[in-house]
């Protein structure tokens, strides 16, 4: 009898052992020493009045957010450190200088020596090369900092270069791999399209290849580029970001298409949603249950809302395509994003990720600045 209730309890305490006990919600999106930032909500209230405050709180929601991760995290990423070192140096002129410090962690983690890389696979067989997307995010990062700051091409960004091809797939393109931020390097195209706008951004480096195992992994890049297996309606409208990077890839007719196809998802608020441009599985080579549970279990799941991401790249889109400011998509749009900042300076949206850290907030407030700098918005 004794024996038998002490088996009976030490299972019940294994199988409690065994059970896994909910992972406690973040209580700040971004902290280290000094900084501690909330974790974004769609009821954080709205600014009474755009302006010069309002984008001065961006900014150090911006800057604060990328210190935090390098100081707790240190590693390269797609949806803080990423974005940051992507387009706050074009920004300068407006904002201010950038923080040197995202910088020095970007250039720590170039490899020493430049080293074959071998394909892998995950375990549902997709193949790809480990550590592309961070590559990719590193060298483009650099890049642009080049491109903004010392104006010409250095030994570390060239080196970074030369190691995001080694990560280059035999077909040319740059595979996603891993579960990241919708729309964040979700396919193949983006990723590989981020590819190509750092070889356009480093000063020079591309008119002054000579390495012909380099030029010729650039020439497979653009020709897959040119024809590539387009996997939704996002990559489709990015054909417009192509179109600055190579524009004899993309033929006139495409990017009309492109930018009629974009047009014909404005909303009637002036906004736009990422959730109109894909069907849920369409986003990645692999949907988890996770990821799928919480998009379809969305409040406007199945008419999606206005965000912060599509609306500014949207508008990033049209004027990089030269679609004037005064432009009623445009005006419609700029409207939508100066009314729906935050106090906080971020511009919300829900990640549709994993829900809990929201990080493409984050991406979302960079992409929304570059937007409104593109129309004299913050001047």
């Amino acid at each position: 009898m004794k024996l038998a209730l002490f088996i009976l309890l030490a299972a019940s305490f294994v199988s409690a052992a065994e059970t896994p006990k909910p992972k406690p919600k973040p209580e700040f999106q971004y902290q280290t020493e000094g900084i501690q930032i909330s974790i974004p909500t769609a009821d954080e209230p709205r600014v009474t009045q755009f302006g010069p405050e309002s984008v001065k709180a961006a900014v150090k929601y911006l800057e604060e957010g990328a210190i935090s991760w390098v100081r707790e995290k240190s590693c390269v990423n797609c949806h803080t450190t990423g974005p940051y070192l992507t387009e706050r140096p074009a920004l300068i002129p407006l904002l201010g200088k950038a923080n040197e410090e995202i910088l020095a962690d970007f250039v720590e983690f170039v490899p020493k020596e430049i080293k074959e890389v071998k394909e892998t696979a995950t375990k549902s067989g997709h193949r790809h090369y480990p550590a592309a997307f961070t590559s990719v995010w590193r060298s483009l990062g650099l890049a642009e900092w080049d491109k903004h700051v010392t104006r010409k091409t250095s030994e570390h960004t060239e080196k970074s270069l030369r190691d995001m091809f080694e990560r280059q797939s035999a077909s040319g393109a740059f595979v996603s791999h891993g579960e990241v931020e919708i729309p964040h390097i979700t396919t193949d195209f983006e990723l590989s399209l981020q590819a190509a706008r750092a070889i356009t951004a480093a000063p020079g480096w591309l008119s002054g290849l000579k390495d012909e195992k380099i030029i010729a992994k650039v020439g497979k890049l653009k020709a897959w580029l040119k024809q590539p297996e387009l996997k939704n309606d996002f990559d489709r409208v990015l054909q417009l970001q192509l179109a600055v990077y190579f524009p004899e890839l993309v033929s006139s007719e495409e990017r009309e298409s492109a930018l009629a196809l974009l047009s014909s998802r404005q909303h009637a608020d002036g906004g736009w949603s990422t959730r109109d441009f894909s069907a849920l599985n369409d986003w990645h080579f692999e949907i988890s249950d996770t990821v799928s549970k919480l998009i379809t279990s969305l409040p406007d799941a199945a008419k999606p809302e206005s965000d912060a991401y599509m609306t500014a790249i949207a508008i990033v889109l049209m004027r990089q395509n030269d679609v004037p400011v005064k432009d009623e998509r445009i005006q419609r749009g700029i409207a939508w994003l100066k009314k729906e900042q935050r106090v906080s300076g971020r511009w919300w949206m829900h990640s549709l990720y994993r829900g809990n850290y929201h990080y493409i907030t984050y991406i979302a407030t960079c992409q929304a600045l570059k937007a409104l700098a593109l129309c004299d918005e913050l001047q």
